[in-house]
């Protein structure tokens, strides 16, 4: 082993304290949680746990100081016997008097005692609820959402989503742990009723009130459809009840990208007082 002070870069005259600061600083930047995968800095925090645990002994400092024993702890002369830094290896056994560089490394970042090599976890799902117009279920479009952290996004509406449908946000959720994947934002769409349409598949339903005269002689009407108003001719004879189609004028089908119809149900609306 090399000389224990040239190993953490200090000098024979070097305080306890400033040791031990000196070892914190290179710990933390070689430990091997921090570099995984990497054997040459995994060797030389070794190196550097192995000088700091000799070192921070003042007995077994003080005999190498005066030449009594090597830089691994054994007897000048003698191959075996004597101080082993590096017997108890690098899974969280101890060193010289008690000595534990995870110790070191766990006071450094706070918290317990670390485990080396902790496992990538996935963060969890956080589930939203985001309350949208009809008409905005039925188009699509984009919405705005606050997340749990503060950050507002702008959801984008699939084009004829349904109540209760969810949408995922990838990587929206909460933080992984250990480097793992952060979770996804899960997004339940709960649709406003409109105030005349109804949806049944891809078809608009609509009540359409008309007066006596306007289903005895017929007119032409102008009807709201979700694309706006079209004009629509109610036939002379009507009754109420009876359902007229406008082609075309329904919801898209994501799929096929066909549109549904529109259907028109007539309501004869009787006047309060006869003329």
């Amino acid at each position: 082993m090399k000389d224990p002070y040239s190993v953490l870069g200090v000098s024979k005259s070097t305080s306890d304290a400033e040791l031990k600061k000196t070892y914190r600083t290179l710990a933390k930047k070689l430990h091997p949680d921090i570099n995984s995968g990497d054997e040459k800095i995994a060797e030389r925090f070794k190196e550097v746990s192995a000088a700091y645990a000799l070192l921070r002994d003042k007995d077994l400092r003080a005999r190498y100081d005066r030449g009594e024993i090597n830089a691994d702890g054994s007897e000048k002369g003698f191959a075996g016997g004597g101080f082993h830094p590096h017997g108890a290896g690098m899974g969280g056994g101890r060193f010289g008097d008690g000595f534990d560089p995870e110790e070191i490394f766990a006071s450094i970042f706070g918290g317990g005692r670390r485990q080396r090599g902790p496992r990538k976890q996935r963060g969890q799902d956080i589930s939203y609820r985001l309350r949208i117009d009809f008409l905005d279920a039925v188009k699509g479009g984009k919405k705005p959402l606050t997340l749990a952290n503060d950050k507002t996004l702008n959801v984008t509406i699939p084009v004829n989503v349904r109540d209760g449908q969810k949408i995922r946000l990838k990587g929206q959720g909460n933080p992984g742990v250990a480097g793992g994947p952060a979770g996804d934002a899960l997004i339940e769409i709960a649709i406003n009723k409109h105030a005349f349409f109804r949806r049944e598949g891809n078809d608009i339903h609509l009540d359409l009130p008309i007066t006596l005269k306007e289903a005895v002689l017929g007119e032409k009407v102008n009807i709201p459809t979700i694309d706006g108003k079209v004009a629509m001719t109610i036939p002379k004879g009507s009754s109420s009840g009876r359902t007229l189609r406008l082609k075309g004028k329904g919801a898209m089908d994501p799929k096929t990208k066909k549109r549904g119809d529109q259907y028109v149900k007539l309501q004869i609306m009787l006047p309060e007082k006869p003329d």
